[in-house]
């Protein structure tokens, strides 16, 4: 096997060997209820993971997913309680609303990175930071709980043992795969990230589709902000917390490459997959949380060393 075909194939190696092993371990870890557990953990985060790949394909980073989940979640309370407090009495239209505010808040992100020409992650950095805030200006610190019943079948309501949340997630990566293998866009993405200069050169507006790649991820977010609000039947300024460790985490594992054009959404569910299975089983098997954080950390040191050719590399920065 090529050592191509290796980094290719090694997360999803590293998500089967873990399933072998903590079921080795505990064999209640291999049960449809568990997986259930697990799948309804990582949906939320399977949204953002996505929704950063895309700025990670281009070879930027974007920070700003815990202000904007956190935003997001908030205000998608307040505008569904204010439209009916029901999805029968109307409540629907927040969802809308919220997905282009999520739109909204990634065009900001995007322009002040490239307009401004700020590194982009210190521009979402920032981002991040007003999206906190204003969560915690708009809420006072108070916790938003939503009381509807049809909403919140998103996760009572199951088919074949699994939340309908579950297969929401699964059409929505669907559609981010999409977007990444069969739209100008998402070719676009891996043109720049391949090689910015070369893609400038070539007539493409950098600028332009850098731009785009922020307001999908604010997009994928907002979603993310609004399965935490399904999920939680509340949200508050803090909705979005650990979410920048976790998708970040998630889309190296999965074998993304940090420096752009390697890698893909297939990638980043894997690599959902396996953070939150590392996550479940050592609950399953009765390890602490800080055991959790180190094998987390390990894996991407671990995924870097893999994925990188050093000697194509004459500096580290």
């Amino acid at each position: 096997m090529t050592r191509e075909n290796a980094i290719r194939w090694a997360p999803m190696l590293v998500l089967i060997g873990l399933v072998i092993l903590f079921t080795a371990i505990n064999p209640a870890f291999l049960s449809q209820r568990n997986f259930a557990r697990i799948a309804i953990a990582a949906a939320p985060a399977l949204m953002v993971a996505i929704g950063v790949t895309f700025i990670i394909v281009m070879g930027s980073i974007d920070l700003s997913m815990e202000g904007t989940v956190g935003l997001t979640a908030v205000l998608f309370c307040f505008a569904f309680l204010a439209t009916g407090g029901t999805l029968a009495a109307g409540a629907w239209v927040a969802i809308p609303l919220i997905l282009l505010l999520g739109a909204l808040i990634g065009l900001v992100n995007g322009l002040v990175h490239v307009r401004l020409r700020i590194p982009s992650f210190m521009a979402s950095l920032a981002i991040g930071f007003v999206g906190t805030g204003a969560a915690v200006l708009v809420t006072g610190g108070d916790i938003v709980k939503i009381d509807d019943d049809t909403f919140r079948a998103l996760l009572t309501w199951r088919i074949a043992g699994f939340p309908l949340m579950i297969y929401v997630v699964a059409a929505l990566a669907l559609l981010a795969w999409f977007i990444q293998s069969h739209t100008t866009l998402g070719r676009n993405f891996y043109a720049v990230g391949g090689g910015e200069e070369l893609a400038h050169a070539s007539g493409l507006n950098v600028r332009r589709v850098r731009i785009m790649g922020f307001v999908l991820a604010g997009v994928f977010y907002a979603v993310a902000g609004i399965l935490q609000v399904a999920k939680l039947g509340q949200a508050e300024s803090v909705s979005g917390a650990n979410f920048m460790f976790i998708s970040i985490t998630s889309v190296v594992v999965g074998g993304v490459a940090l420096w752009g054009g390697i890698g893909g959404i297939w990638n980043t569910v894997v690599g959902v997959l396996i953070v939150n299975v590392i996550n479940n089983g050592m609950v399953v098997i009765g390890l602490p949380d800080f055991l959790q954080d180190g094998m987390l950390g390990l894996l991407v040191i671990l995924a870097v060393v893999l994925s990188t050719d050093r000697r194509s590399i004459s500096f580290v920065k």
